[in-house]
């Protein structure tokens, strides 16, 4: 018998569940023991074969947090420049929010509570196949997605963030990750200010939906 689950609260969990970036509570801890039960909850996702190579770095000691933060934002100046140069030439209006939330998270970063990266045991190959390599992340990310999920569920914020691997092996070094272990991205953690968050502007449905052929609708 298919179990009913309640479609409001599910629907309202995965439509609301957003990159929070401004709204983290920088002032309130975040327990080890929460992050691993959100933890628990990400490892229930699917894995390639049932091989569960992801593990999950939690990063709250201070200096640590400040050497992660620093890589952050040598990726970002630059990364950040080319985005502000892009959207000048096209004359976009739409997208200041998003560069003024991500500024912030990068002026902070080594302040939120706990930072968390994914990581998946084995790295891949430069010359992997195309199928080998959706595999791979598959692997992972939905498990990353869960824990997302997982944390917004017990009143956490995080989002979704790769910056620190342009310098990723500086970040191995200072945290003691294998050569053989490849960081997928990092999350900040921290409880979100504020009562809720709302579904994002998102093209329907209908429109990005094709059945059987490319843009046939």
């Amino acid at each position: 018998m298919a179990v009913s689950f309640d479609l409001g609260q599910t629907d309202h969990l995965l439509t609301t569940t957003r990159a929070v970036r401004k709204r983290l509570d920088l002032t309130r801890p975040v327990s080890r023991d929460l992050i691993v039960d959100c933890i628990r909850i990400a490892t229930q996702a699917p894995a390639g074969g049932n091989v569960q190579m992801w593990r999950w770095l939690v990063v709250d000691d201070p200096d640590l947090k400040a050497g992660i933060a620093d890589l952050y934002r040598r990726s970002y100046a630059p990364y950040m420049q080319a985005q502000r140069d892009a959207v000048a030439q096209s004359g976009r209006t739409d997208v200041q929010a998003i560069m003024q939330s991500s500024d912030h998270l990068a002026s902070v970063l080594h302040d939120v509570p706990a930072l968390v990266i994914p990581c998946q045991i084995g790295r891949p190959d430069p010359n992997m196949a195309q199928g080998n390599l959706a595999g791979l992340y598959g692997s992972i990310l939905p498990a990353v997605w869960n824990f997302m999920l997982a944390a917004r569920s017990r009143g956490l914020g995080t989002a979704w963030t790769t910056l620190h691997l342009g310098f990723e092996q500086e970040a191995a070094q200072l945290l003691g990750i294998p050569e053989n272990v490849a960081q997928v991205a990092l999350t900040p953690v921290a409880f979100y200010t504020g009562d809720d968050f709302k579904p994002g502007a998102r093209l329907p449905a209908e429109k990005v939906t094709y059945f059987n052929r490319w843009k046939q609708h």
